[in-house]
């Protein structure tokens, strides 16, 4: 079973920047699409950027032009960058592939507050 294991979350302030990583324990992300979600306070998990095999990307309209994903195969770790935060990027922060097939990790908190 693989598990996934989110890092780089914290407490910031809007404008400012984090980088999220996603370590795999197997190499799922070199043949399937790798995916980042989050959970607002209160609210259901929700999709948030997608990155194909071919190096195509895909993002939710709330962090278009924010944040970026990306990969490094030999690493099995996919990362986020987000920048420009607003207080309604606060949320815990996960990793799967798309569609979601393997079990979730404990993901990685975000707060943006000023």
């Amino acid at each position: 079973q693989v598990q996934l294991v989110e890092s780089g979350g914290g407490l910031v302030q809007p404008g400012e920047s984090l980088r999220l990583s996603c370590a795999a324990s197997g190499s799922i992300f070199s043949s399937s699409i790798a995916g980042w979600y989050r959970r607002p306070p209160g609210k259901e998990r929700e999709w948030v950027a997608s990155l194909f095999s071919d190096g195509d990307t895909g993002y939710a309209d709330a962090v278009e032009g924010r944040f970026t994903i990306s990969k490094d195969n030999a690493k099995n770790t996919v990362y986020l960058q987000m920048n420009d935060l607003k207080i309604e990027d606060t949320a815990v922060y996960f990793c799967n592939t798309v569609p979601v097939f393997h079990t979730w990790g404990q993901g990685t908190n975000v707060t943006v507050s000023s």
